[in-house]
């Protein structure tokens, strides 16, 4: 097939300073785009902050000859976001490529948790995303074009002890996409989620972090290149990627079971449970719609 590129388009990379979005960064650069690095230069708890991680991205890429602006905004407020977008287009006059990559760890049991962690992760991670996405969607529209991509998590996906804030976040960010990709399927948008496994300095801490050697960034970042390329015309799509590692993950729903009308009660559940948690037969649906119409249409009399 003919090599994926990104001349002309124009990329909007946040938490580009470092670790994955750096790594997002410098493969789109070197494909082809303008890239803005978006970062606060903070810790990984969203402590302090510093211009010095995003304009190293940004100046490694125009290095090595490609084109890069540096972005200090805080994306999780919708000013912050909105001033992301209009930089990039003062400084490159076009949007083409969203990657919602930011953000940041505050671990601890949800008994024991401050609201204050909780609400700092799920404003990065997920407000973060929302808010990158509501200020470059009208730019994107006008464009007729725009591929955005989001970031999951495993434990989003599935849980992880001690990270409640950070998996309710990460599976918000695929609800997120579920509904922009409807929004802006008639406008040429692609939304779809990434979801890496790679050792940076968020996982570096974690139990697991060893099993992660050959996890580079770098090998998640062709993932992303693809997602935010032309070439994909997938909508909705999760891609777990990781060490060499690709795979599409799905939510799926149970062929289920139907009661009588006069055969609704909590023991008909717990009598079928067995048959109602069989996965045999499950499938996926794009809408909620889909689902909906799925569940009548499988009804009994």
């Amino acid at each position: 097939m003919n090599p994926i590129r990104f001349d002309g388009r124009v990329a909007v990379v946040t938490g580009a300073g470092g670790g994955l979005g750096r790594a997002h960064a410098l493969l789109l650069a070197a494909r082809g785009a303008a890239v803005v690095v978006n970062d606060l230069g903070g810790s990984v708890d969203g402590g302090g902050g510093s211009h010095a991680a995003a304009q190293r991205v940004a100046d490694e890429i125009a290095a090595a000859g490609g084109r890069a602006a540096a972005s200090f905004d805080d994306i999780a407020t919708p000013d912050g976001a909105q001033r992301l977008v209009d930089g990039a287009l003062a400084a490159f006059g076009r949007v083409d490529i969203l990657v919602n990559n930011a953000g940041i760890l505050r671990d601890k049991t949800l008994a024991k948790m401050a609201p204050a962690d909780f609400e700092a992760v799920v404003r990065v991670h997920l407000l973060g995303s929302a808010w990158c996405s509501r200020a470059v969607l009208p730019v994107m529209q006008q464009q007729q074009y725009g591929r955005i991509v989001m970031t999951t998590s495993a434990a989003g996906l599935y849980g992880n002890f001690g990270q409640s804030n950070y998996g309710a976040a990460k599976m918000g960010v695929v609800g997120l996409m579920n509904t922009l990709k409807h929004e802006g399927a008639k406008f040429g948008i692609r939304v779809n989620t990434i979801a890496p496994v790679a050792l940076t300095r968020m996982t570096e801490g974690l139990p697991f972090a060893r099993l992660l050697a050959e996890a580079s960034p770098e090998r998640v970042a062709a993932g992303v290149a693809y997602l935010a390329s032309e070439a994909c015309e997938a909508n909705g799509c999760i891609l777990a990627a990781g060490a060499g590692y690709f795979s599409t993950v799905h939510v799926v729903e149970a062929a289920g079971v139907h009661a009588a009308v006069d055969d609704v009660t909590p023991e008909f559940v717990a009598a079928h449970w067995a048959r109602i948690a069989d996965r045999t037969g499950a499938r996926p649906f794009d809408s909620a719609g889909d689902a909906l119409l799925g569940a009548f249409g499988r009804a009994g009399p």
